[in-house]
């Protein structure tokens, strides 16, 4: 085991110490045990001696201690030499023992010396110790001191001492490849400990920025609710006016339009002729009339898709007939431009389960914006079947949309020539509402257009039914939510195991000098607060996570009113002064302001403050107590 103990040195440095320790305290049992067990058989042995025997045992048994004092002293230091001497003094015993006692079979109790040599040293002090009992039996076998040693009893004593040898062979084996196994198993469990201990660190850093995380998720969850009441609020006085403009404009533009084409198409009913520049000018009153009940229509329409109000009627209808038909609406205009509209239309195109007045509307939609647009060539229709969709295209050599407006051009309000002398009218709705269209049915509408060659818009519709129709907005909240989520939100299959985080009151204090800040930590425990050095970081704070409150510890009269603007909506601010320190002595007019209980390393980082000798200080204190300090 000692020399175990060595190549482990080499190989394990960090197991050295510990098989060191169990090698010593098992050798000083070993000699415990031997010395107890000496005494004990010179105890018993010496119950009918003479005196010249007990004197002769009495000078053996002190030499043998001191032999085994000195090998319990020299184990630790060095280990080998306690054990060799601490055999040493056992040999020396038993061949006394045998020699007091007359008895060859005394020698016996060497044959364990081997054993103890194989299995506390090592296999060569085993086999020494094997060749230094054969010496000793060989020589009290020849030397007379009383009664010797017989040929059988010696080879007796060497069988057993070789037995013992072997025993502490195998022995020495089995436990050699104990101690590797447990010292492996003790490196897994220390590297297992270490790596839980690490997991451990991270579990706990990862609870914590868990819980920080949701603390912050609820502020802004409920600053997400106030924004959204204001948005429900905000949506429904739209709606409000939005129902307002249909009772308080359209009535009377309907009045206009009627009155004005009863006047252009008979005249008569109003007692004469009506010169011809009266009749112009009423015309023009009712395109206008038309154009702003257009508009107004455009408006409720768009309102109601944003709303989710808007129904769709659906049947199977043919794409054919109804391009036809919005063909037919549009003609005037195309011929009265001098410009061609043609039809492509794929043949045995299957039916479309959708709302044929709203398909309508965008084709006519559609239509008339190219025929508006298109001064030179003219407008196809294009519709075949790709896949599981119907792709109806309008292609147009119009001037085309730059780039930079293609992003835009279905934004409400918004048209390709944005100068205030448009040559084209139009509220800017149309694609919109035309887009929301398309969407509610399951469909998509893009854009390709190169400037100076043309425009082709196309839809697709599904062939088959469509599922119910999402917005946009609930399907991007949808995937944000839920990876991989393309349908519906998917249904928990087990209760959450996240424990619910109170979430403290948070405010953000711009104190340079921390007065107020310390101030707030004592007394305000369960309040969440963040000192900022100055405003702008301040307001950064802010904007990163919602706070109750932004708290300024600042005498100047106009620094509340320089931020008001900048703080986020509905983050109230109050304004304070708490002077610190440095504040208090500009106002005093003095180098320094020290606060009691004071210190006594705090005044004299005072005085080294000042960067000149002082030699004298006077201190007055209303409290005599005091002045004992200094």
């Amino acid at each position: 085991m000692w020399h175990f103990e060595r190549k482990t040195a080499l190989s394990q440095i960090e197991h050295a110490a510990t098989m060191r320790d169990l090698l010593q305290t098992t050798a000083r049992n070993l000699v415990t045990v031997g010395s107890i067990f000496w005494l004990v058989c010179a105890v018993v042995m010496t119950g009918d001696w003479g005196v010249d025997r007990i004197l002769n045992l009495f000078l053996c048994m002190v030499s043998v201690g001191a032999i085994f004092a000195a090998a319990y002293y020299l184990i630790p230091r060095n280990y080998l030499a306690g054990l060799v001497l601490w055999m040493a003094g056992t040999l020396l015993a038993i061949v006394w023992w045998s020699w007091m006692l007359q008895s060859p079979y005394v020698l016996l109790f060497m044959t364990i010396l081997p054993l103890i040599a194989v299995i506390t040293i090592s296999g060569w002090a085993g086999l020494v110790m094997q060749i230094v009992v054969i010496l000793i039996v060989w020589a009290v076998g020849q030397t007379s001191y009383g009664a010797p040693v017989a040929g059988s009893s010696s080879w007796v004593i060497i069988a057993a001492a070789i037995f013992c040898a072997l025993l502490g062979w195998i022995t020495r084996r089995e436990l050699l490849v104990l101690a590797d196994w447990s010292m492996s198993g003790f490196d897994t469990a220390r590297d297992n400990l270490y790596e839980m201990r690490e997991q451990r660190l991270e579990l706990e850093q990862s609870r914590e920025d868990l819980v920080h995380a949701n603390r912050e998720l609820t502020r802004l969850s409920e600053r997400l609710k106030v924004l959204e009441l204001m948005a429900e609020e905000a949506r429904q006085a739209k709606t409000e006016f939005v129902a307002n403009v249909s009772h308080e404009l359209r009535t009377p533009l309907n009045m206009i339009i009627g009155f004005s084409d009863m006047i252009s198409r008979s005249p008569h009913v109003y007692g004469g002729r009506l010169p011809a520049s009266l009749l112009t000018d009423i015309s023009a009153i009712r395109r206008n009339a038309e154009h702003l009940s257009t508009l107004v229509n455009d408006v409720l329409d768009l309102s109601q898709v944003e709303a989710g109000r808007m129904a769709l009627s659906r049947a199977w209808v043919d794409l054919a007939t109804l391009i036809g038909d919005a063909l037919s609406v549009v003609q005037p205009l195309y011929e009265s431009r001098g410009i061609y509209l043609k039809s492509d239309v794929e043949a045995d195109l299957p039916p479309v389960f959708c709302d044929e007045t709203r398909v309508r509307q965008v084709t006519i939609n559609l239509l008339g914006n190219a025929g508006r647009f298109t001064e030179q060539g003219g407008v196809i229709i294009r519709c075949r079947r790709e896949r599981s969709d119907a792709l109806i295209s309008v292609v147009d050599t119009g001037p085309g949309i730059a780039v930079k407006d293609q992003q835009r051009i279905f934004e409400p309000f918004q048209q390709a020539d944005v100068s205030t002398r448009r040559r084209q009218g139009g509220s800017g709705l149309g694609l919109t509402i035309s887009k929301q269209f398309v969407e509610m049915h399951g469909g998509q509408m893009w854009l390709e257009s190169e400037p100076g060659i043309g425009t082709t818009i196309s839809f697709t519709l599904p062939l088959a039914q469509p599922t119910a129709w999402v917005p946009d907005a609930e399907q991007r909240v949808r995937r944000s939510l839920v990876a991989d989520d393309e349908v519906g939100y998917r249904l928990r299959t087990r209760p959450s195991r996240a424990t619910t985080t109170p979430v403290n009151v948070r405010m953000v204090v711009v104190d340079p000098e921390q007065t107020l800040q310390r101030l707030l930590n004592r007394y305000l425990p369960d309040v969440d607060v963040e000192a900022a050095p100055d405003v702008d970081q301040a307001v950064t704070a802010l904007n990163r996570s919602p706070a109750q409150a932004l708290v300024l510890n600042d005498s100047s009269p106009g620094t509340l009113s320089s931020v008001l603007g900048s703080l986020p909506f509905g983050t109230p601010a109050i304004s304070c002064w708490l002077p610190g320190e440095h504040d208090a002595a500009k106002r005093l007019g003095v180098v320094e302001y020290l606060i009691k209980p004071l210190a006594l390393d705090k005044l004299l980082a005072a005085l080294a403050g000042l960067h000149q000798p002082v030699r004298t200080v006077l201190i007055v204190d209303d409290e005599e107590d005091e002045l004992h300090l200094f």
